[in-house]
C-alpha cells in the first residue's frame, strides 16, 4: 500500500470515480469542489418538491458502475480484464434490476426502453430499442428503401465497436507511436471518416441518417465532424442497453460519494481552488499540491483535475510552467457547443401523449442547423432538443399527481457572443410554447407550477467551463486519441487530468474509463505493481 496523498479538483462522475481508484489504490484522497454538493455537471436541483438532474442523464455499461463499487482498499482493479468475456457475452437486461450485486448496496438502477424515441417534424417517430427485429420494423415503414440497410449499417458498426471499443477502449494514447500503430486497423473499418458519412453510405432517408447519427450530440460533438469509430456508440446501448439511477443520476453521485467515505476519502464541498501548486526539481516541473481560495494549502504527491481542461492550464496553472499547453494552444483547440436547459415540472393530465423517458424531438433542420451550432455559432429560429421525463419511471422526483422534465437545447457557446440575459428568457418560452402548441404536452404553459433554466453563462461562470462549452473539447478526428488532451499532463509531473475533456472523451462511460486510465497513470509513474498493461495507453472515442 502506498503512503502518498492524492488530491482530486471537481466531483463530477469522472472526479468522484478516479478519487475511488486512488483510495483503493493507497493514496490518502482528498476531494475538492467549487460547489455546495457533488456532481459537477451532474448538480442536482431541488426546487418545489421537485428533483431534476442538471446533467447527464444516460447511463450505460452497467458492469462499469459495478466495478467501481466493487474496489476495496489494496485493490483497485487496475489489473482486470476491462472487457470480460462473461460480460460482453452477457444478455442485456430489460427488465427489473439492471444494477449487479455491488451496486444494488447502494442504489437501484433499472433499463429503459425504449432507448429513445425519436420524433421527426412531420409528426412521426422511430423507438430505438436494440432489437434489430424492432428496428427492421420501423425503418420498413418510414423508410421502406432501406429496409436492407440496416444490416449492413450493423455489420460495419460492430466491426468498429469490436476493434475501437473492446479492444483499444482503454489505450492511453500518451505518445504518437501509440496511436500511428492502430491507424491501420481504422482506416480498414472505415473509422475516421466523418460519422454521417459513413451513415450516409448506407441510408438513404434523411430520417434514417439522422435516427443513426444522432447519438454523438449528446456528448458533445457534430455528426458531420466526429469520426465514424462514433458508430460504436450504436452498439454500446445495443449490448448493454440504457439504464435509469431510481432517485435520478443525482442517486448515483451521492451513492459514489458514499463508496469513497467508506474507503477512507474525504471531500470537501465549498472549496474553490484557485491555483494548482508547482515546484521545480531539477529540470522537472512538479505539482505539490493546491491552493484554495480561502488561501487554504492542501499538500499533495498527486494532482488530478476534473475541472474543465481549457481552464485547469488556463486559470490554475502558471504559463510559466507550461510549454505543451500553451494559451495559444488551449485556446485554438476547437471547444464543444454549449446547451440551454429548461427545468420545468407540470400537472399530469389524463390522456397524455404516449412521450417517454428520453425523447428526442428534431427540428426541420439537420445538416444545416448543426452548422448553425457549431461553426457560424449563431441561434437560429429552429431548434431540435431533448426531453427527458424521469417521472415516467422514478414518479418519487415529483410531488404527487405531477412531472419533472427537462429539455436540452444545443445552442453555441459563448463565442458566438449571444447576451442570453437578453435572450434567454424569451428563448425558454419558445421552446415551451412549441411543446405546448406542437402537442408533445398540450398546454403545457397553463400546467407548470416550476421552471427554471441555464444558458451557456452558467457553464462559464458557475461551472468554469471555458467558453461556456457543455461537453469539454470537442469530439473531432484532430482531436481523437492521441491529439486528445492528456491525462497525465505533458508540462507538469504528478499532475494528471480526468473527466470528458481528456481520453478517452465525453459521456458517462467514457469518463469512468477515463477515470481508470488516469489511475493506471498514477500507479505507473508511483512504482504500484497491478498486473501487466498495453503499453499504448485511450480509446478513440473522441
Amino acid at each position: 500500500m502506498s503512503d502518498k496523498t492524492a488530491v482530486v479538483i471537481g466531483s463530477g462522475i469522472g472526479g468522484l470515480a478516479c478519487a475511488i481508484r486512488l483510495q483503493s489504490l493507497g493514496f490518502a484522497t482528498t476531494v475538492v469542489e467549487k460547489l455546495d454538493d457533488a456532481g459537477g455537471r451532474a448538480y442536482v436541483r431541488r426546487e418545489q418538491g421537485f428533483t431534476f438532474d442538471m446533467g447527464p442523464t444516460v447511463l450505460t455499461v452497467p458492469h462499469f458502475i459495478e466495478e467501481l463499487f466493487a474496489l476495496e482498499p489494496g485493490n483497485a482493479m487496475l489489473d482486470a480484464a476491462d472487457f470480460p468475456a462473461e460480460v460482453v457475452a452477457s444478455p442485456r437486461i430489460t427488465s427489473g434490476i439492471s444494477g449487479g450485486p455491488h451496486t444494488s448496496r447502494y442504489l437501484t438502477m433499472v433499463p429503459i426502453l425504449p432507448f429513445y424515441r425519436i420524433y421527426f417534424d412531420d409528426g412521426t417517430w422511430f423507438d430505438y430499442d436494440g432489437d434489430p427485429d424492432s428496428v427492421r420494423a420501423q425503418i420498413a415503414k418510414l423508410a421502406p428503401e432501406d429496409i436492407g440497410s440496416y444490416d449492413r449499417f450493423h455489420d460495419a458498426a460492430q466491426a468498429i465497436f469490436q476493434r475501437g471499443f473492446l479492444e483499444l477502449g482503454y489505450t492511453y494514447f500518451g505518445n504518437i507511436g501509440a496511436m500511428v500503430r492502430v491507424v491501420p486497423d481504422l482506416l480498414r473499418l472505415g473509422a475516421v471518416q466523418p460519422l454521417f458519412s459513413l451513415v450516409k453510405k448506407y441510408f438513404k432517408s434523411d430520417k434514417m441518417r439522422q435516427v443513426f447519427s444522432f447519438e454523438p450530440l449528446l456528448v458533445g460533438g457534430n455528426p458531420m465532424n466526429v469520426p465514424a469509430i462514433y458508430a460504436m456508440i450504436h452498439f454500446v446501448e445495443k449490448t448493454w442497453g440504457v439504464h435509469f439511477a431510481m432517485g435520478g443520476t443525482g442517486a448515483l453521485i451521492a451513492a459514489l460519494v458514499r463508496k469513497f467515505e467508506e474507503l477512507g476519502g474525504t471531500i470537501r464541498f465549498n472549496a474553490e481552488v484557485a491555483q494548482i501548486n508547482v515546484a521545480k526539481s531539477g529540470r522537472q516541473r512538479v505539482a505539490t499540491g493546491i491552493t484554495l481560495a480561502s488561501g487554504d494549502v492542501l499538500a499533495a504527491d498527486v494532482v488530478v483535475s476534473n475541472a474543465d481542461y481549457a481552464t485547469t492550464y488556463l486559470k490554475l496553472v502558471d504559463k510559466a510552467f507550461r510549454r505543451i499547453n500553451r494559451d495559444s494552444v488551449v485556446k485554438f483547440r476547437k471547444h464543444s457547443m454549449s446547451i440551454m436547459v429548461i427545468y420545468f415540472g407540470y400537472s399530469m393530465r389524463e390522456g397524455d401523449p404516449d412521450l417517454q423517458h428520453h425523447n428526442i424531438i428534431l427540428g426541420p433542420r439537420y445538416e444545416d442547423l448543426l452548422n448553425d451550432i457549431f461553426e457560424r455559432k449563431i441561434l437560429a429560429d429552429d431548434f431540435s432538443q431533448y426531453l427527458h421525463i424521469p417521472t415516467l419511471t422514478d414518479p418519487s422526483l415529483a410531488p404527487a399527481g405531477h412531472h419533472a422534465a427537462y429539455t436540452l437545447i444545443p445552442v453555441p457557446n459563448t463565442l458566438g457572443n449571444i447576451d442570453w440575459d437578453v435572450v434567454g428568457e424569451g428563448y425558454a418560452d419558445k421552446i415551451i410554447t412549441f411543446l405546448d402548441e406542437r402537442g408533445y404536452i398540450p398546454d403545457l404553459r397553463e400546467r407548470i407550477v416550476y421552471r427554471s433554466f441555464v444558458t451557456p453563462d452558467y457553464f462559464e461562470q458557475t461551472l468554469g467551463s471555458y467558453a461556456g462549452n457543455g461537453f469539454g473539447v470537442e469530439p473531432r478526428l484532430t482531436q481523437t486519441a492521441f491529439f486528445r488532451p492528456h491525462n497525465r499532463s505533458e508540462d507538469i509531473a504528478q499532475l494528471y487530468l480526468v473527466g470528458q475533456g481528456t481520453q478517452p472523451g465525453g459521456g458517462t462511460p467514457s469518463v469512468m474509463m477515463s477515470a481508470k486510465m488516469t489511475a493506471r497513470e498514477v500507479a505507473r509513474d508511483f512504482g504500484l505493481a497491478f498486473g501487466s498493461l498495453p503499453d499504448a495507453p485511450a480509446a478513440l472515442a473522441g
